[in-house]
């Protein structure tokens, strides 16, 4: 059974009680460091923030009637997942988080293509990932995207 999310805060309120405190301060560093433009929303059952289809009337290529997704927040059975597209699509980003993380966490990074899993949850670097919130707009980030889809 699929338990339908409406909100962010209904999301959290939802968590286990150790996990609630590190979701909210994730939501908090996000929101006070993401430029003017990105939409707070839910989406794919994780808290999210998107280009919104008043800026970007196309949406999300694989279904237009979402809108562009960017960073991505969920708590996992055995971390807390923070998805920046970004990361995926932008090396000199990658190596940057990469390379900045050693320097304000003393846990080994565990990335993916886009994500960074926290398991240990008093390590988690919140001033690196607000800094990381700060290195695109929703303009900049539309156009690193449509570079990589060839538009």
């Amino acid at each position: 059974m699929k338990i339908e999310i409406s909100s962010p805060d209904e999301y959290i309120k939802q968590l286990p009680p150790g996990r609630q405190l590190p979701m909210k301060k994730f939501r908090k560093v996000i929101e006070a460091n993401l430029p003017v433009g990105f939409k707070e929303t839910m989406s794919y059952g994780m808290i999210g923030y998107v280009v919104p289809h008043t800026i970007y009337p196309a949406g999300y290529h694989c279904n237009p009637v979402l809108p562009l997704p960017f960073i991505h927040l969920a708590s996992q059975k055995n971390y807390i997942s923070f998805y920046h597209s970004a990361l995926y699509l932008d090396k000199k980003i990658a190596a940057w988080a990469t390379e900045e993380f050693q320097k304000h966490s003393s846990v080994k990074l565990d990335i993916g293509k886009s994500c960074i899993r926290f398991k240990k949850l008093d390590e988690i670097p919140y001033d690196l990932v607000g800094e990381l919130c700060t290195k695109f707009t929703p303009e900049h980030w539309i156009e690193l995207y449509e570079k990589a889809r060839g538009v």
